[in-house]
């Protein structure tokens, strides 16, 4: 077995040359871009959540308390992925063999547990409070203003979140909503989709707000504060789903899986694959494993000169694959021969 040592930083390994790990080389790394990515976000949403809950408090309006807890979860959230970025980065040791890759979607799964109680279960609570006891609604004017710097804030920073998503699709040359829905690296995706989510918050925030100024009911801003609910129970959802797909175990895509296959068999003294495993470790870490049946009158040195073979034309094309191993293993024929 011989361990792959990644030269490049690609998220879905569908890269099929070696002049695009280069081109990743000469710029930011990966793990460099998505934290600025997040930072961008915690920082946004910190200063948002502050304001909200003020204005919140001043208006009375309940839509606005619960975009004060969607911020703040999102900024426990980010703090989270932080966490999970710095933590996979760890190189593998005795006890850790593989790696710590894995712990980014441990940590990542508990922010979208956050996601959930922080935010959803707050927006819907309060929400339904307001529509069962009513409120009291005082001026909007703070909350309107809030909201409006809220909203610029929560765009650049998912400007930024989509410009990497953007720019690693366009380098992959996959469209961007496969990307985002394939991507590995759960700390952009869960960037992306917060923001876009906040985004929409606010626009029920304020269509709440509006709605109980010119109708004089409170029922309009819990109706908007359990939607705003709602909305991050998806996004909770959404995240969870994807990083314990990828906790679980997610196999490479299955073009990638054949070209793997292939590639196999274009090794000398190849005969078959006979089984193929794939495994996402994390967004630049994949793992192959293999049992192959080689030219039976092949030698033991040959056997060997076919593994390092193997490794290095599996390492030029998918430059994210880590680790292959591979198990001679005796081919059909021979087992149904009985032995050699």
């Amino acid at each position: 077995m011989n361990g792959l040592r990644s030269r490049g930083s690609d998220i879905l390994p569908t890269m099929s040359d070696a002049k695009a790990s280069r081109e990743t080389e000469d710029g930011e790394s990966e793990g460099g871009e998505s934290a600025f990515t997040v930072i961008v976000a915690a920082a946004a949403n910190l200063g948002i959540a502050v304001a909200k809950a003020v204005a919140g408090l001043i208006s009375g309006s309940s839509a606005m308390l619960s975009e004060a807890a969607h911020s703040v979860a999102d900024t426990v959230t980010e703090v989270m992925l932080l966490a999970a970025l710095k933590r996979s980065e760890k190189p593998a040791d005795e006890e850790h063999p593989l790696g710590y890759g894995p712990e980014r979607y441990i940590w990542a799964m508990l922010a979208s547990i956050a996601t959930f109680v922080g935010g959803a279960v707050f927006s819907i609570y309060d929400g339904v409070h307001t529509l069962v006891a009513g409120e009291e609604l005082g001026d909007p004017l703070v909350s309107y203003i809030v909201l409006g710097v809220a909203f610029l804030l929560e765009g650049y920073s998912l400007r930024t979140g989509v410009k990497q998503v953007r720019r690693e699709a366009s380098r992959l040359r996959v469209p961007d909503t496969y990307y985002l829905r394939h991507t590995p690296d759960t700390a952009v995706k869960a960037v992306v989709m917060e923001d876009s989510a906040a985004l929409i918050g606010l626009l029920l925030a304020a269509g709440g707000l509006l709605g109980g100024q010119l109708s004089g009911s409170g029922v309009w801003d819990g109706i908007a504060s359990c939607l705003i609910g709602l909305l991050l129970v998806y996004v909770a959802w959404v995240l969870g789903r994807s990083n314990a797909q990828l906790l679980i175990g997610r196999p490479l895509p299955a073009a990638v899986r054949a070209s793997v296959h292939d590639e196999l068999l274009s090794v000398p003294h190849v005969v078959d694959v006979l089984e193929l495993t794939t495994l996402i470790q994390g967004p630049t870490e994949m793992l192959i494993a293999a049992k192959v049946d080689f030219r039976d009158m092949a030698t033991a040195a040959e056997v060997e000169w076919a593994c390092e073979e193997a490794e290095a034309r599996l390492r030029e094309r998918f430059p994210s694959i880590r680790r292959v191993y591979l198990d001679p293993t005796p081919g059909r024929a021979q087992r149904v021969r009985g032995g050699p």
